[in-house]
């Protein structure tokens, strides 16, 4: 009896110990500052593509991103709206290049997330050096909003898909609130688009 005694205490010291010496995550609230129109620099990186640009949100499911690396990729812009999606460069429309197929597919994710978390009153999730990282779950996976002290977005990611997207000099556009009545939607065909641009469609 005295054996087990000791034992029992001995195990209850370690399992003290144990949960002691491991970090803590603090959940926590901060103020939502996703809904508002607003523009960014974007670094994307999505398995072996490394992306950069300018992503704008101009409301609810109405977006757009201008390339400017990698080179096939440079002054190719993509707009979204009411679930469409638009390709343009220096004005000429033109079908998505495969090259930029991945890439639509992981913002299309960015959006949902962005959009339906802008609903909210305010954003909770992990404290993590003074920036908030929103978990969430969509078809596409699970993912993660990194928001900053402003309640802005500093960061999406999506582990499972080799996706991570920081954002900078983010600023709000004329100061408004986006327009939250719009119905945001989901462009399967991001995943399975097979239409490209040559290297002269391009060059025109």
């Amino acid at each position: 009896m005295k054996r087990l005694l000791t034992f029992t205490l001995t195990m209850l010291t370690l399992l003290c110990l144990t949960a002691c010496s491991m970090p803590l995550k603090s959940v926590t609230s901060r103020k939502n500052g996703l809904n508002c129109a607003f523009q960014a620099k974007a670094n994307i990186t999505l398995d072996k593509l490394q992306a950069e640009g300018t992503v704008k949100r101009l409301g609810t499911g109405v977006w757009e991103i201008e390339f400017s690396a990698p080179d096939s990729l440079s002054g190719v812009k993509l707009e979204f709206s009411e679930g469409n999606t638009k390709a343009s460069y220096k004005g000429l429309s033109f079908s998505v290049p495969q090259s930029a197929v991945p890439v639509k597919a992981m913002l299309l994710n960015l959006m949902k997330a962005v959009d339906e978390n802008a609903a909210n009153e305010e954003l909770k999730g992990d404290e993590k050096d003074d920036l908030l990282e929103v978990s969430g779950k969509l078809e596409g996976g699970e993912y993660i909003l990194i928001i900053d002290k402003e309640g802005k977005l500093s960061g999406f990611e999506m582990p499972n898909n080799s996706l991570k997207m920081t954002f900078t000099e983010l600023t709000v556009i004329n100061g408004e609130t986006a327009d939250t009545t719009q119905p945001v939607t989901t462009d399967q065909a991001a995943v399975t688009e097979t239409s490209s641009v040559t290297t002269t469609d391009k060059a025109a």
